[in-house]
């Protein structure tokens, strides 16, 4: 954390490259994993890592160590990223005819649980962002509880009402879907 902290102010007052690599060498794999559990492509979770990083160090002199650790701050950026993809994307459209289908029935049943889950994204981007940053870290980033309230600067107690709370009116929503 020493180091980081080192880092991160030559990089604000010395737009000094070389410590700007550093510092994305030292989160590059984590981010890039977290932004491919939510898009599930490897070229989409690239260039989303990469505007995230190009984001964070554009946006660095606004970071106050006072207020968040630098890794808190980072994942904040990249939920905000993968928000904003979320919402300017919309998912290909393959004809059934170009779709191989080993087993009907196992088509179907993934073309259902497919669409449910864009579902639940579509509803869980809606949410305020704090909301959002517990779900994605939990399910995507596979967090447990004590590291995302450490990562939030949150209670623990806090972190997982407000996941229970979002699971629970999750199946509410959902319950009759498929």
């Amino acid at each position: 954390m020493e180091q980081e902290q080192r880092w991160i102010r030559r990089i604000q007052r010395r737009q000094s490259a070389k410590d700007a690599d550093a510092l994305v060498r030292k989160y590059y794999n984590e981010i890039y994993a977290y932004a491919y559990r939510q898009v599930g492509n490897r070229e989409t979770a690239l260039d989303l890592t990469q505007d995230i990083f190009i984001s964070a160090l554009r946006s660095l002199h606004t970071y106050d160590s006072a207020r968040a650790a630098f890794r808190t701050w980072l994942y904040r950026v990249a939920t905000n990223k993968i928000i904003d993809h979320r919402r300017r994307t919309v998912p290909p459209v393959l004809p059934l005819e170009d779709v191989l289908l080993p087993d009907e029935q196992d088509f179907a049943g993934q073309i259902e649980r497919q669409s449910l889950l864009d579902e639940i994204e579509r509803y869980v981007s809606a949410l305020d962002p704090d909301t959002q940053q517990v779900y994605r870290l939990r399910l995507y980033g596979e967090y447990t509880f004590p590291e995302i309230a450490a990562m939030l600067g949150q209670p623990e107690a806090a972190v997982k009402s407000r996941y229970y709370r979002l699971m629970q009116t999750l199946r509410k929503e959902f319950r009759d879907a498929y």
